[in-house]
């Protein structure tokens, strides 16, 4: 009879044993747990960003003619000064261009002077009728002199009159010529010296992109310059963050090639516009001292200090947890895991800050196996 029964339940029986099981956990079995004793100490709050290693100043150089690309005197990694010569475009026919406006206008010149003389000239005509003109004017009035004699030195008159406004008006012309045919010569000079490419400023030549033979053109990179006296890192950090930042505050650099060094630097410049996208702006970090190799472009972590406090009940980041969205605390008390809702301050490297709902003294637990389950209200605990 007994046994029968035992057959018909016996999934029943398994299934019970297994909730004594489970109660017998939850209830009465001990959960390892590594625990932690808060105490007052000093905390220093940052916020975390990701960068390149940037140039203030950076110049493309190019051509701001077509030609073909004769010479280029300098490489990567060449220091250069204002007003080097860094690379040289083919300029014969720009020579031959520059000639032949000399040449207009030395022969705008000797027009010039050949029309000064014209001038010079037909006023001397024009003063010579005009004096027949004033004698015969006289005779005629005194009736010394004939009507046809009048009318022949007017004539006169008139037409040196009008060989002067021609020759004013060549002057005139040839002045003109001379003007235009400078500015040419300006022009072709000037285009002269574009075969010459020289540093804007002092600076470091960071890449090379042509080499001589090939015909360049205005906007094409011929080479890459930086200026070296101001090189930060410019750090993507959350918007989020933005309300703690301001120029000035110190910060930890931390390049990927030198990951256990840290840099020292401050906060040079703020972003003023926020990635639609990734919700971040650009913060620029000046760096005291770079690598001994750094590269333009390569990663660095930066992070910036937004408060420090000497003395601040703190505890680990990690016995932190949330529910239901608050912030909280796992408290040792009899054996057993109790809750807190906590309040928190600075957030530091490494610890934070807790400015309500807990006490120096008191020890805040968390499973000894990450793995395992977040700890209920009221479980039994041993520390490890």
């Amino acid at each position: 009879m007994n046994k029968t029964i035992l057959r018909k339940n016996w999934k029943w029986l398994v299934v019970l044993a297994l909730a004594a099981t489970v109660i017998y956990r939850v209830k009465f079995a001990h959960t390892p747990v590594t625990a932690h004793t808060a105490a007052q100490n000093a905390i220093v709050a940052e916020t975390m960003g990701t960068g390149t290693l940037e140039p203030r100043i950076k110049t493309t150089i190019s051509p701001r003619i077509s030609e073909r690309l004769a010479e280029v005197l300098v490489d990567q990694g060449d220091e250069v000064k204002a007003g080097q010569l860094l690379a040289r475009l083919d300029d014969g026919e720009l020579k031959r261009q520059a000639e032949v406006a000399e040449a207009t206008l030395a022969a705008a010149g000797a027009t010039a002077e050949r029309v000064r003389v014209d001038e010079a000239r037909a006023r001397a005509v024009e003063q010579q009728a005009r004096q027949n003109h004033k004698r015969t004017s006289e005779l005629f009035a005194e009736k010394i002199s004939p009507q046809s004699e009048f009318d022949k030195s007017l004539e006169e008159l008139r037409v040196a009159e009008s060989g002067l406004q021609l020759a004013l008006a060549a002057t005139s012309e040839a002045r003109q010529q001379i003007i235009t045919a400078e500015k040419n010569l300006a022009h072709q000079r000037e285009r002269l010296s574009f075969a010459q490419i020289v540093s804007p400023y002092d600076g470091l030549i960071t890449r090379r992109d042509r080499d001589p033979g090939g015909i360049v053109v205005p906007g094409a990179s011929i080479l890459q310059l930086i200026s070296t006296d101001e090189i930060w890192v410019s750090a993507w950090v959350d918007e989020t963050a933005s309300v703690g930042l301001a120029t000035g505050q110190a910060v930890r650099v931390v390049f990927r090639s030198e990951p256990g060094k840290v840099y020292a630097g401050e906060v040079a410049r703020l972003g003023r516009e926020t990635d639609r996208e990734t919700r971040e702006f650009l913060v620029d970090v000046r760096v005291y001292e770079l690598p001994p190799n750094w590269t333009i472009g390569q990663r660095a972590e930066v992070f910036i200090e937004t408060g420090r406090k000497a003395q601040a009940l703190v505890v680990p980041q990690q016995f932190l947890q949330w529910q239901a969205g608050s912030p909280g605390v796992f408290v040792a008390e009899r054996g057993k895991a109790v809750w807190r809702d906590v309040t928190t301050g600075l957030c530091g490297r490494e610890t934070v800050e807790i400015t309500q709902g807990l006490y120096a003294g008191e020890q805040v637990v968390i499973p000894v196996d990450p793995k395992r389950p977040p700890l209920n209200l009221g479980q039994r605990i041993t520390a490890k």
